[in-house]
């Protein structure tokens, strides 16, 4: 695992801005206790169903989630965990249901509007992104990993060029971006073919940094990271991600099966 040291920001963090956008849509219909905390500085999410007459909000602030409840009253706002009778937590579903699943689906698609080199066949059912550095000896091993997958037409790698580990790292990514063809470059760099870095234009260059902001901003530290689609329970769609090279064990629940 190729590791990077980076300024941790969790994956809410780079979010925010789209919870924001999200609540200010709203801005005129939260309660006055709520939208006091919206202006200190928390992302309000969602509302939920609350007991005791109370109304529920999902909120998140530098990373961590949260949840508000609004006195019947609708004067004061308490953020905490709810409990039942017995001790039960009331307020872990809610989190994950209206905070944590909304953001994971943000995520997914700041993903997919990333700058990618497709990897295997377009039309394979099982999407998978890695963050890919082309001085990155693990992202070699883990490209190796996946051929079976990949080959065999079940899953489509999209690898997410960031330039972070070596000085020359950008230079490279932008030269595999820039290319004529971006996926013959990498299967070519994959395998061991020398990679010398060229000039390109500034477009390319721009997208290897949007590239290291995303990877940045997502709170990750180490390449390859990959990050890929499960079903949870009730048959909602979840996200999970691996930092650095995967176990076997791992590597077969990320490619969805057995390898082929």
């Amino acid at each position: 695992m190729q590791r990077v040291f980076l300024p941790h920001v969790s994956r809410f963090a780079l979010l925010a801005a789209l919870g924001s956008a999200a609540a200010a849509s709203h801005a005129d219909e939260l309660p006055a206790p709520v939208q006091a905390l919206a202006n200190q500085g928390l992302t309000i999410h969602g509302q939920f169903d609350a007991p005791g007459g109370m109304r529920g909000f999902g909120a998140s602030v530098q990373g961590q989630d949260m949840a508000i409840y609004l006195t019947p009253d609708g004067e004061h706002a308490i953020i905490g965990t709810l409990v039942d009778s017995e001790g039960s937590d009331m307020t872990e579903a809610q989190l994950d249901e209206h905070v944590r699943a909304p953001l994971e689906a943000e995520t997914w698609k700041l993903l997919e509007e990333s700058r990618w080199i497709q990897d295997g066949d377009p039309d394979a059912p099982r999407v998978i992104y890695t963050f890919t550095d082309a001085n990155c000896p693990y992202c070699r091993q883990l490209w190796q990993q996946t051929r079976p997958w990949v080959e065999a037409g079940e899953v489509q790698l999209r690898h997410i060029m960031v330039g972070i580990l070596a000085p020359n790292s950008p230079a490279l990514a932008a030269t595999i971006l820039g290319a004529d063809d971006p996926s013959a470059a990498l299967h070519r760099h994959s395998e061991g073919d020398e990679l010398s870095p060229s000039a390109q234009p500034r477009d390319i260059e721009e997208q290897v940094y949007a590239n290291n902001q995303l990877f940045e901003e997502l709170g990750l530290y180490a390449t390859p990271t990959s990050a890929f689609q499960r079903e949870a329970e009730g048959g909602t769609v979840r996200i999970d991600r691996i930092q650095g090279l995967p176990s076997q064990e791992r590597l077969i629940e990320m490619m969805g099966s057995e390898a082929p």
